[in-house]
């Protein structure tokens, strides 16, 4: 089940909560200890030093606790109740060059601006050139608005404790989270909370995709057109129709201008390839639609604008807009019990809405309602950092995969065709909403995968490995 994004408000009442249930402070700091151990276990190198920084309350406390769990280590710890005694012997440790840096100073209890002294012993740790790990919120930070308390620890990955904090999902946030990621079982009962946002967990997808059943045939599983590509930009239509074939719908036809049909179709092999005819069949026979990677060039037929907005607005099958097809989406309704899908990133949310890309950022959520409500309560998938799942009404899901190595032409073509295959096979259309879910996760973990293992990755590669990203506990970080 997806975490309920939290308010530090709501956190004390799901610890109070817990308490008064009979669970102990003490074995929950315990449970946490061990599970921060876990994770620098999995990520450092044997031989690679920490150093634990710790302050006098109970974040602190949770950090002190993962040294039994670290004993093969090259562990140091340095307490931190008096940030100038504790300076120095900040200093010395940081002389010896730490490979990662546990901070434990400051949790998502502090509510006013740090001292000066307190913000020089910040500003020294964020000059080591050591990974820094934060335990729930990087010191300094505040969890409710996430701006720093004065100054903050610039953290690489922040783990946090139970569920996410609201502040720790702000835009501006990010500069101090770092990759941010989610320790969900601390020993709390369960969460009594709810929440507008919700952050996926890999586990949401355990069971999913369902298994194919054994008597099926290609017609069981769908027939994706798509419709994309021109003059300059055939590799989007060649990418996305690749990305397509990774989610094994029965059948894809790529459908694309005259002018790139030769270059696309000599690229593809299963994938069937036509070029556009104002006479062909759309949907025809097709169980689901992508119209825009690569629309861009001007040999585009005006005929595929005509037809995608007559379709967005009539057709029963799944159509997804992507790209270039974004720009001729026709505001209003769509047809009940149809499901159609937006993909913009920020810069093309801020063109729909006639506002700004910074305006977009400041709040993505309400960005992503206002769009669903523009265009008839459609799906929309807010792309960029924590990619937003949603629509003008029910939850928004959050998605904590994916990397800045995605930031690469291609990516979101590989996106577009992967999510339209899902949406084409007819029995997975009846959960829409894990559908694009597990479509926009695996896209982002498939990526956190490469990065671990091929740091200079390209677009290519991505389309190979999409799908191999597993969706249970650790082993979804392999």
């Amino acid at each position: 089940m997806p975490l309920p994004v939290l308010s530090v408000a709501q956190m004390r009442q799901w610890e109070q909560a817990s308490w008064d249930a009979g669970r102990s402070e003490a074995a929950v700091i315990a449970r946490v200890g061990a599970c921060l151990a876990a994770w620098l276990r999995r990520h450092a190198r044997r031989r690679d030093r920490i150093l634990v920084v710790a302050g006098k309350g109970h974040n602190g406390d949770d950090a002190r606790a993962a040294l039994p769990h670290l004993q093969d280590q090259t562990i140091r710890l340095v307490e931190v109740r008096d940030p100038e005694v504790a300076l120095p012997e900040l200093e010395r440790a940081l002389d010896d060059r730490p490979d990662w840096i546990l901070d434990g100073l400051f949790g998502i209890g502090l509510n006013r601006p740090l001292a000066e002294p307190w913000c020089r012993l910040i500003e020294r740790l964020n000059a080591s050139s050591a990974r820094i790990v934060a335990v729930d919120v990087p010191s300094g930070l505040d969890a409710d608005r996430g701006e720093p308390w004065g100054a903050a620890v610039r953290a690489a990955v922040t783990l946090t404790l139970g569920a996410p904090k609201r502040g720790l999902l702000h835009t501006a946030a990010a500069a101090w989270t770092g990759r941010l990621e989610v320790i969900p079982d601390i020993g709390l009962i369960p969460c009594p909370l709810e929440s507008e946002l919700q952050w996926t967990l890999p586990e949401d997808f355990a069971l999913w995709p369902p298994p194919r059943p054994v008597a099926g045939h290609k017609g069981s599983f769908g027939h994706l057109a798509i419709v994309a590509g021109s003059t300059g930009y055939h590799g989007a239509a060649v990418l996305a129709a690749r990305a397509a074939q990774r989610a094994r719908p029965g059948l894809v036809t790529l459908i694309t201008p005259a002018s790139v049909y030769l270059a696309a179709a000599a690229q593809l092999q299963a994938v069937m390839v036509h070029p556009w005819s104002a006479a062909h069949p759309l949907p025809g026979k097709y169980t689901a639609l992508l119209f825009g990677p690569g629309l861009a060039g001007a040999d585009v037929p005006p005929e595929i604008r005509d037809t995608f907005v007559r379709l967005w607005r009539h057709a029963p099958v799944p159509i997804v807009a992507d790209a270039s097809a974004l720009d001729w989406l026709p505001a209003g309704p769509v047809p009940k019990n149809t499901l159609r899908i937006l993909t913009p990133h920020p810069g093309e949310a801020a063109r729909l809405l006639g506002t700004s890309p910074a305006q977009v950022q400041a709040n993505r959520p309400a960005t992503l309602r206002a769009l669903s409500e523009k265009f008839g309560g459609a799906w929309v998938v807010l792309k960029g950092f924590q990619t937003l799942i949603g629509r003008s009404q029910g939850p928004v899901f959050v998605n904590p995969s994916g990397n800045p190595d995605l930031a690469q032409g291609g990516s979101g073509d590989v996106l577009a065709g992967y999510l339209a295959a899902w949406c084409a096979q007819p029995e997975l259309q009846k959960d829409d909403t894990l559908l694009i879910r597990y479509a926009v996760w695996q896209h982002g973990a498939t990526a956190d995968r490469l990065s671990r293992r091929h740091p200079a990755w390209v677009v290519e590669d991505l389309v190979r490995e999409l799908g191999r990203a597993r969706s249970s506990g650790a082993a979804a970080n392999d």
